[in-house]
């Protein structure tokens, strides 16, 4: 009997904020009298919740990344969540929402949260793992957000900082966010987009041909439309697949489409998305894809797929 691939190695979605560790937060929350809200605590038992809910989930815990310590367990958390050292490449591409923590909530100071980020960063390369940062901007914000997000960034941007994203609700149309995508290019940023998560697939057509994004995060409501998944297999658009996570904030998904957008051409790999308030690691997204019938090929693919496409193995060493 042919034994099925491993696990890869490369976690290629994953958000600072939303991956805190669970017992670490709970600590944290404990040592301030405050409880957790029922929308993570249900998502903490697997339960699915509204993204409303989740978008609360999720900010609960970034309350606690008040220091550069508290930035460098988020790395850490990160970074302990992908396979054992086997031999191939190992590392993260890290989504990271600086303006929420910096401007927003003003929890930490930029200098505090680029020392956190460079100190956990520098650990996991002594480990033998690569992490890259993608910036993420709220499409829900709007525009100006953008703006105000480069803002704070590029001026003293570490070189380990390689992307730009938008996430949250899929509202703002991707033309009107085209001027910040292409400014964020310009500085040399490489452009991804949450699109076709709690916003229709045609979202993902937008980002693409609107805004210019070479990768697409989640995806997952493009799978209806054939046209659309052709061009993504045309394009060779990386899609960043968490079916964990998909499974909580999409309800109405039905049969996840991996297989089908595999089977397709598209290139699909995993990510975590956020394991702190949604329970996963890169080996559980692995099972949960071998149990959607890939086979041994389609696994090969994915596994593939999730190195070539990794902002994190071709990042600057230092």
């Amino acid at each position: 009997m042919t034994s099925l691939p491993a696990c890869p190695g490369i976690d290629r979605h994953a958000h600072l904020e939303g991956g805190l560790d669970p017992r670490w937060v709970r600590d944290r929350a404990r040592e301030r009298g405050l409880a957790a809200p029922a929308s993570l605590e249900a998502l903490w038992r697997g339960e699915a919740v509204p993204f409303e809910g989740f978008i609360e989930a999720f900010f609960f815990g970034c309350r606690f990344l008040r220091d550069a310590g508290a930035v460098r367990d988020a790395v850490r958390a990160a970074a302990a969540r992908l396979p054992g050292d086997s031999g191939a490449p190992r590392g993260v591409d890290l989504w990271v929402s600086p303006h929420l923590l910096v401007k927003q909530a003003a929890f930490l100071r930029l200098d505090e949260l680029w020392k956190g980020l460079d100190e956990g960063i520098r650990e996991a390369r002594r480990a033998g793992i690569r992490i890259a940062v993608i910036i993420d901007a709220v499409n829900h914000f709007g525009v100006d957000h953008g703006h105000e997000v480069l803002d704070l960034v590029l001026p003293e941007r570490p070189s380990w900082v390689v992307g730009f994203s938008t996430g949250g609700l899929e509202r703002v149309p991707f033309r009107h966010w085209a001027p910040v995508f292409e400014r964020a290019r310009k500085a040399g940023l490489r452009l991804a987009a949450h699109a076709g998560e709690n916003g229709p697939g045609g979202n993902v057509r937008d980002a693409i041909l609107d805004a210019g994004v070479e990768r697409i995060v989640h995806g997952v409501r493009a799978a209806a439309d054939p046209a659309l998944v052709e061009l993504l297999a045309d394009r060779r658009i990386p899609l960043d697949v968490c079916p964990t996570s998909n499974r909580a904030l999409v309800p109405d998904l039905g049969v996840h489409p991996l297989p089908r957008l595999l089977k397709a051409g598209v290139r699909c790999a995993l990510g975590t998305d956020d394991p702190g308030v949604i329970p996963t690691d890169l080996p559980g997204e692995w099972k949960a894809a071998q149990h959607m019938g890939l086979s041994g090929p389609d696994l090969e693919t994915l596994a593939r797929n999730a190195q070539a496409d990794a902002w994190c193995l071709s990042a600057p060493a230092d």
